[in-house]
């Protein structure tokens, strides 16, 4: 039976760190999903770090979009799957649509984050059919001031339902602050 683990919290709050210890402790074959796209030399260094953090052994399969179709060959060969995060994840399925934004009207932004819940639904039902222990990590980034411009209001919108959803599907989900976790289910 497969076990679901949210863990949320601020930037550089030491989501990913305990993640990973999570993942290590089960001493299992470990299947690390890195949803980020190196878009600058920022985001390569981000990378690169990630990956000094993580084990060798750990199989690494690079992608956000349909996830779902990933899941069962992965179960056959690992027993415990890290996706992080799900906030990039959201930002590059957004991006892989071409509209402008600032003056889109809400039915094509309902239809846009409608295809994301669609995609994480897809996910969480596949990963219910495994065995697999599978860990989130996402961004906790409406706790802060509302944004000013449209598009951020709408990200962090989006975010927050996703996460929302995920954290209700979850069996634990925890939350990291300056490094310290707090099981809040």
């Amino acid at each position: 039976m497969s076990r679901i683990i949210m863990i949320t919290g601020g930037a550089r709050s030491g989501k990913s760190s305990f993640a990973e210890k999570l993942c290590k402790e089960q001493n299992s074959k470990v299947a690390y999903i890195a949803t980020s796209v190196p878009f600058d030399e920022g985001m390569k260094d981000r990378i690169e770090k990630h990956r000094k953090m993580r084990p060798n052994s750990w199989t690494t399969y690079e992608v956000y979009k349909d996830i779902y179709k990933y899941i069962s060959d992965i179960s056959t060969s690992h027993e415990v799957v890290l996706l992080d995060c799900i906030t990039l994840l959201i930002n590059n399925l957004m991006f892989d649509f071409d509209i402008d934004w600032d003056n889109c009207k809400a039915d094509e932004v309902d239809s846009i984050e409608e295809y994301i819940q669609n995609q994480i639904t897809l996910l969480i039902d596949e990963i219910r059919k495994t065995n697999l222990q599978f860990v989130f990590v996402s961004n906790e980034i409406g706790m802060g001031v509302v944004p000013a411009n449209r598009l951020s209001r709408i990200y962090t919108d989006i975010a927050g339902r996703i996460n929302q959803r995920i954290s209700s599907l979850s069996d634990e989900v925890y939350f990291v602050v300056s490094g310290i976790p707090i099981k809040i289910k």
